[in-house]
């Protein structure tokens, strides 16, 4: 604790007495200050015990006293030691009286005691305030490293807890919450996610102050990691606010955690250079291997139902969706497998898990975003496109890639985020007739037969339409049209002359007949 204003007048040394303002002893006080100016309060910087011996006041002026006091006061001036003997063999009445209006502490300081002594006592009550508090800075930093390689994050959060009397909490790179200490604070921290959020926008290393949930607590955050992106956060809350040897703490704390978390980066990137050469045995069929290379990292992913993901997309949004899927990993403790490639992202996910939930609130966040022109607007080149295989297995990794890569191409033609292989298999082929490519094509072959349609010489759009929906049954079509048979054998005969392609050749029948889809929009 610093020095107050009770320990002074308690230090035997000293022989301080208490004239005004017994009742406010108790506050701190931050430095000694001889002056005798009329005002002193220009060189006050609040917190100090002024000692005067009226050298330059009216001391037995009423008025002036209320006035002196009052901006003493003002200026955050803790108390008075008033000098007797000197000028005054005691301290007027008038300065007693005000000081006791104001609330001032006002101690008289007897002839014999000089000063001197008391800014001694003062500093020497600040050095060992400070003393004790560097100790217990170094104690709790000693605490803070043996549970960082006892105990991990947990550790550190469980000891910071403890340091500083109140919760911590650790956030990863999404904002969500990792760990807490105490476990009833898990509660508070989830409350500040968002503030989190905010302080994940400013450049690393960042800090803020704010209010706990219902004011309970008083909270700092501060970002962790070295890069330009935090990597994660920590939440401090405390009833007030935090002491010398306390703060001590509390950048231990974010050290150690940041060195775990730049740490993990290592171990991070040596997983992915891992997983790119157990993908790559994947995609050649040669799962064995590969599970021998994953070893315990990837081995219970290769042993379920996986989902193959790519993603093509600029380097700000992958890195968006990889921080959301492994945070989403992370919390429900499932393998995953991420590599990057370039421009592009390649995920195996287990089938139904949280990752894969991640991926598609990620996808649909940015589908909503870009319907909001000041969120995103329109799709951009680099935008995100994502293709998600149906559910596979190791043996069958490279169909899974492949459905995976059909899904991303379907999914830039249609201008969509994300696109699912199931979703493809599941449907028609027909609303890939919308392609222009497709209509263009279409337009192309049908075009004779409109042409002749124009003349007014016949109806062959039509006749064709109605002979292949019957697949070539001649009585079935003709009673559609109403007309006989023979007319309808004539029309057919003429649309072969036109387009120069015989009916009898199923690749016609198909390609006409899906050219009609196209054509008319059904």
């Amino acid at each position: 604790m610093p020095p107050t204003l009770a320990s002074l007048v308690h230090h035997s040394a000293l022989k301080l007495t208490v004239r005004a303002g017994e009742d406010r002893l108790d506050v701190p006080v931050r430095w000694a200050h001889v002056s005798e100016l009329a005002d002193p309060v220009p060189y006050m910087e609040g917190g100090e015990l002024l000692l005067i011996t009226a050298l330059k006041l009216d001391a037995e002026d009423p008025e002036a006293m209320r006035r002196y006091v009052k901006r003493l006061v003002g200026a955050g001036v803790v108390g008075l030691g008033f000098a007797v003997g000197v000028n005054y063999e005691e301290i007027p009445g008038a300065l007693v009286e005000a000081a006791e209006q104001e609330g001032l502490p006002l101690l008289e300081v007897p002839r014999r005691t000089p000063f001197l002594a008391i800014s001694k006592a003062v500093s020497a009550a600040i050095a060992a305030d400070q003393y004790r508090a560097v100790t217990a800075g170094f104690a709790a930093q000693r605490e803070l490293t043996r549970q960082a390689l006892n105990a991990g994050p947990e550790g550190v959060l469980a000891a910071l807890a403890a340091q500083v009397d109140g919760w911590a909490a650790l956030y990863d790179a999404s904002g969500a919450v990792v760990a807490t200490a105490p476990e009833w604070a898990g509660r508070r921290a989830a409350r500040l996610t968002a503030e989190v959020e905010r302080l994940r926008e400013r450049p690393a290393p960042a800090s803020s102050v704010v209010g706990g949930p219902d004011n309970e607590d008083r909270v700092e955050l501060h970002s962790l990691g070295t890069g330009r992106r935090p990597r994660a956060a920590l939440a401090v809350g405390t009833a007030s606010a935090l002491g010398t040897a306390e703060r001590y703490a509390v950048h231990s704390a974010i050290a150690l955690l940041t060195l775990t978390t730049e740490r993990s980066r290592s171990l991070r990137a040596a997983e992915q250079r891992v997983g790119a050469a157990v993908l790559r045995m994947l995609l050649a069929g040669q799962p064995d291997h590969a599970r021998g290379v994953a070893g315990d990292l990837y081995g219970g992913l290769l042993d379920a139902p996986f989902r193959m993901i790519v993603a093509d997309a600029g380097a700000e949004l992958l890195a968006g969706l990889t921080e959301a899927v492994e945070s989403a990993a992370a919390r429900a403790g499932e393998a995953l497998l991420v590599v990057p490639e370039g421009e592009r992202l390649v995920v195996l996910a287990a089938d139904a898990g949280a990752a894969v939930g991640a991926c598609v609130e990620y996808a649909a966040a940015r589908e909503a975003a870009r319907a909001v022109p000041e969120q995103g607007g329109a799709a951009e080149e680099d935008d995100l496109v994502v293709g998600m295989s149906a559910p596979s297995g190791p043996i069958a990794a490279a169909a899974a890639y492949k459905q995976a890569e059909q899904a991303l191409s379907v999914a830039r033609r249609r201008g969509r985020v994300l696109v699912e292989h199931e979703q493809l298999a599941s449907g028609s082929v027909l609303p890939l007739l919308a392609d222009d490519a497709v209509k263009a094509f279409a337009d192309g072959l049908l075009r004779a037969l409109h042409e002749h349609d124009a003349t007014g010489r016949g109806d062959l759009v039509a006749s064709l339409r109605a002979w292949l929906s019957r697949h070539g049954q001649w009585d079935a079509a003709a009673a559609d049209l109403g007309v006989h048979r023979h007319t309808l054998r004539y029309r057919m005969r003429r649309v072969e002359e036109i387009l120069g392609r015989s009916l009898d050749d199923p690749d016609v029948r198909m390609e006409l007949w899906l050219a009609l889809k196209a054509t008319s929009g059904e």
